[in-house]
């Protein structure tokens, strides 16, 4: 009997030290679900924060090993930068064999050309959060940062998480979704009809007149991890 190909798609883990019931979760999926894939999508915040790739950790150490357990079967492992984890790099990914991919990557999902992305960047209407990342992702800041001694960039990324929990509480939940005008000229922009991507948490499957989809993956809680199954049958949230 031949076994249905797929491909599963996670985003939002944001694994940390503080949350190990997260990092089993991560375990438990790439041991037991991930080897009947044909590729693994990471769309994004598989980390809580990064600060650099000469960061060592056992969350980092674990998740290293768990893609190389992956990769080393032959199933290509993807990675789009998130919000918290954008300075992830070649150091980290390469002995793993984690393949990094753009902002916006248009895959061939059985047929069906689909693009992928974070998802923070359709959330235009958060003009504050916008205009962080704009500077955040200029190269010459990036270069200063990964510069800094470790221990000074552990204590700019506390404050940075910190920040940002107090600025969520204080906007709409309206503002920090994606604007329905900048995706519909994305879906346009790149020609496709379907969209997956995570960052807004909020697992959802969007029908979009005349004829577009938005998959949204949601974050992954202990009691609700948040996986996208395809296959040339079609896609649930498993």
């Amino acid at each position: 009997m031949k076994l249905m190909k797929k491909t599963y798609f996670i985003a939002d883990l944001h694994l940390s030290e503080n949350h190990p019931e997260l990092t089993a979760l991560f375990i438990d999926f790439m041991q037991n679900q991930a080897p009947q894939a044909e590729s693994i999508y990471i769309l994004g915040d598989l980390f809580d924060f990064w600060i650099g790739d000469d960061e060592k950790s056992s969350v980092i150490k674990t998740v290293q090993e768990q893609i190389k357990f992956i990769t080393t079967q032959g199933i290509p492992c993807y990675f789009i930068h998130g919000n918290r984890d954008f300075l992830v790099g070649k150091k980290f990914a390469e002995p793993c064999g984690l393949q990094l991919l753009p902002e916006y990557q248009v895959i061939d999902l059985y047929g069906t050309p689909t693009l992928i992305c974070h998802g923070d960047t359709l959330c235009t209407d958060d003009e504050k959060y916008q205009l962080f990342r704009k500077k955040v992702h200029q190269k010459w800041r990036q270069w200063l940062f990964l510069h800094l001694p470790l221990k000074i960039r552990i204590a700019i990324g506390k404050k940075i998480r910190m920040q940002s929990n107090a600025d969520k509480k204080l906007k709409s939940e309206d503002i920090m979704d994606v604007n329905g005008e900048f995706v519909l000229q994305t879906f346009k922009d790149f020609n496709v009809t379907l969209m997956l991507h995570g960052h807004t948490h909020r697992q959802n499957i969007h029908k979009i007149p005349p004829h577009f989809t938005r998959i949204v993956l949601g974050d992954w809680r202990p009691n609700a991890p948040s996986v996208l199954e395809f296959s040339e049958q079609g896609y649930q949230f498993i």
